[in-house]
């Protein structure tokens, strides 16, 4: 059996790293007493701008904020013979928003993973939830160390109980190095020694047990407090050695110099050991509850310490049966009690490190190794999980339309938001608005319910309020209504011919029919003064609808035509062997142009409009469908002609603006290919992404801002609201084996404050 391990390794100095190669040890040794062949190498994470003089054993490295390095090495591993790619997990080790990078590497693995969880977070942020989750679906089994890590990924994550296996944090086998093990250090021998080890920083609450010192030390002249470690490195980076130096002066301050001992060392694990077995008590003070696993406390209470903790989770869960005893977070008082009382008991003292030493031997790295290696045996007999598309269900995700509620006030609705908040500060576009109205009749012919023509009634209120007499639109208001001048603009134009030409089409009363029929028309003869290709479709798409209202109308026709004839034209313009579309650069809502020579051809039969939407829609493929799933032109660099481009930052209107290209197709040709392509256009919002993070937030009901290169844009405005609903409603039918009609059901109250 060949095994790839994933993590940190030493020199690189930290608890995961240790594990790591503990871990390895541990394996080498089960697989030597099973007599089980089996070949390990490491593939080591480097932090930003670090490197290290690794051992043999590491084969490749990754710098953690090179998301480039990840797919090599997926590469490199899926062409080796290894059975099992193990991850030593923690969201601090890899690059992006919550490791997300990590991701990129994992969905690419064709052979089974298991991973690692050192930490479990019961209320996660939404980077570290939708990652942890998205490590669940590419991983054949989760190890945790705790029977609180399993409930939360059950509860929190969703993760099924087939997947979880629980293994605890490996302790040397002390009672195997005991004999080899240097004297116990000059300093300590006649001393009462507690000890607390570890990288420090704040949150490990050290300043309690030193407070906690002048009441010991009163009754026990001789006790002494070892703080043995390294300040985090991460902590050093950001304030130095400030915390160290306050303990330092805090020691000082109560003439504890005597009876505390910094050593300012990262020991060896020999060292380690050593003193464990020659202290008494270990402490760990720490200031948060929310800490799943302590390797520290496993190690403590493998040298036979009696462990006196603040009841952090894994402290509340392992230290029963006498093992230990809690105390409250910054409770310097009570653990002072407890130390005196174990100090001046010397049978109750040895009696909890006798108890604490034989748990130990139960979790010594050997046994811990032979645990691994019976789930790796079990894993490489059990068929791989489909990791693409079963876990992108749409009726996972009903139509919740809580957000666009949100965001709609008495006037219209607002432009943007700071997460789910709407931000009153940005005000009001036309733009926004119409696509709203487009969004909620469309909404409304398919759930029939009449919230959406009270939103619709809203939004077509703004609409009207900033057209003018002559039929042009004034775009954005403030949120005090004060209108700004000559922001004319050809997109929110185009969109509002759109909207109101689905009104004039779709209306569900003669009211709406009426008002929406005559803002439509005053507008037509503003057409003519469109110079830009996305005005142009976005008009052929309104006139389409109203042609479908009133097919006899032949003059609406002739627009159709002649703004289509202005698209080819442009494309003939610009076109080149490497370049087949209807300018020199590739912006946003790019699918848009091509959808609307596809409803230009329904209603003409031009073979000249067929011929450019099939190229143009081809050539955006080659640049959107760079695998298996939709990787869209980001807006940090648009694509021109002959120059790269960027994938970041991705927009939700572009991946609605697919959908709504595909569905454009299907209608004409009611080919596998278009639908095909439309699902995957719409599992874009869901996590089939190149990040490999949902763009859809099922907490708040609203859709983020965009794919940026390391994590998602956590603001959910209403242009991605409105991309992601309106995306839904087209896409739902193409997902047969749903219930595409899901909505979430909100009494019409719920839109009184709109």
């Amino acid at each position: 059996m060949k095994i790839i391990c994933i993590g940190n390794y030493p020199p690189r100095q930290c608890g995961i790293a240790t594990f790591t190669e503990n871990l390895i040890n541990a394996l080498q040794k089960a697989a030597l007493v099973q007599s089980i062949d089996i070949e390990i190498e490491v593939i080591a994470m480097n932090d930003t701008e670090q490197t290290y003089h690794y051992p043999s054993i590491v084969t490749k490295t990754i710098r953690d904020q090179y998301k480039s390095d990840y797919i090599e090495v997926a590469n490199y591993i899926n062409h080796t013979d290894a059975d099992v790619c193990l991850i030593e997990h923690e969201y601090g080790i890899f690059g992006g928003n919550s490791g997300v990078l990590l991701l990129s590497l994992m969905r690419l693995l064709k052979i089974p993973i298991v991973t690692t969880l050192h930490s479990v977070l019961q209320k996660p942020n939404f980077h570290q939830k939708e990652v942890l989750k998205k490590i669940a679906t590419y991983s054949s089994r989760l190890i945790v160390m705790s029977e609180l890590a399993i409930d939360f990924l059950k509860e929190v994550y969703e993760v099924p109980s087939s997947k979880i296996a629980c293994i605890e944090h490996g302790v040397p086998d002390f009672e195997l190095m005991r004999s080899s093990l240097p004297a116990s250090p000059k300093t300590w021998i006649g001393r009462k020694v507690m000890l607390t080890f570890g990288l420090i920083g704040r949150n490990k609450g050290i300043e309690t047990v030193i407070k906690a010192l002048p009441e010991i030390v009163s009754k026990h002249p001789d006790t002494l407090y070892v703080i043995m470690g390294k300040t985090h490195p991460h902590v050093v980076r950001h304030a130095g050695e400030e915390y160290r130096e306050w303990l330092t002066q805090m020691v000082s301050n109560l003439n504890l110099i005597n009876n505390v001992q910094f050593i300012d060392e990262y020991v060896s694990e020999v060292q380690l050991v050593t003193d464990l077995l020659s202290a008494d008590i270990y402490v760990t003070p720490y200031l948060n509850k929310a800490q799943i696993t302590s390797g520290t406390l496993c190690y403590a209470l493998g040298g036979g310490c009696a462990v006196l903790s603040t009841p952090y989770w894994h402290a509340e869960e392992i230290l029963v049966n006498g093992r230990g005893n809690l105390f409250g977070f910054g409770d310097s008082a009570t653990l002072a009690k407890q130390v005196i009382e174990l100090l001046d008991e010397p049978l109750k003292l040895k009696t909890m490190q006798q108890k604490a030493y034989a748990y130990g031997r139960s979790i010594a790295w050997p046994l811990i190794g032979k645990a691994y290696i019976d789930v790796f045996e079990k894993i490489t007999e059990e068929v791989l999980p489909q990791t693409t598309d079963l876990q992108y269900q749409l009726i996972d995700f009903p139509f919740n339309p809580q957000h666009l509620f949100r965001l709609t006030d008495s006037t219209a609705i607002l432009q943007h938001a700071l997460g789910c908040t709407p931000n009153y500060k940005t005000g009001y576009c036309l733009d926004d608005n119409a696509r709203a109205l487009l969004l909620s009749m469309m909404a409304f012919q398919q759930f029939k319910d009449p919230k959406y023509i009270t939103l619709a009634v809203r939004y077509l209120s703004y609409i009207n309020h900033m057209q003018h007499k002559d039929g042009s639109f004034d775009n954005f208001m403030t949120y005090s209504h004060t209108l700004f001048e000559n922001d004319h603009s050809e997109d929110a134009f185009g969109r509002t011919i759109w909207a109101l030409g689905y009104m004039v089409r779709f209306a569900p009363n003669d009211d709406l029919f009426q008002l929406g029929h005559e803002l439509f028309h005053r507008s037509l003869n503003q057409i003519k003064h469109l110079n830009h290709p996305r005005g142009y479709a976005n008009c052929i798409l309104g006139l389409y609808h109203y042609v479908n209202r009133f097919p006899d109308q032949d003059r609406f026709v002739k627009m159709i035509s002649e703004l289509a004839t202005i698209l080819c034209d442009g494309y003939d313009a610009c076109s080149k062997e490497n370049w087949q579309w209807y300018e020199t650069i590739i912006t946003y809502d790019n699918a848009l142009l091509p959808a609307a020579l596809y409803k230009a051809y329904e209603l003409t039969s031009s073979e000249r409009f067929l011929a450019v939407a099939d190229a143009t829609t081809a050539f955006l493929e080659s640049k959107c469908f760079l695998s298996d799933h939709l990787s869209l032109i980001g807006n940090r660099r648009w694509l021109r002609m002959d120059e790269d481009y960027e994938l970041f930052a991705q927009q939700p209107i572009d991946a609605m603006a697919m959908v709504v290209l595909y569905d454009s197709i299907n209608q004409l040709k009611k080919d596998q290919a278009s639908a095909d392509k439309l699902r995957t256009s719409f599992k874009w919002f869901l996590g089939y992404n190149d990040l490999d993070l949902p763009l859809y937030d099922t907490d708040s009901s609203g859709c983020n801002d965009g794919i940026e290169e390391f994590g998602i844009n956590r603001n959910q405005g209403a242009e991605s609201t409105i991309a992601y609903h309106m995306a839904w409603l087209i896409a739902a039918p193409y997902f047969e084996a749903e219930t595409p009609s899901t909505e979430v059901i909100l009494s019409v109250q719920n839109i009184a404050y709109c």
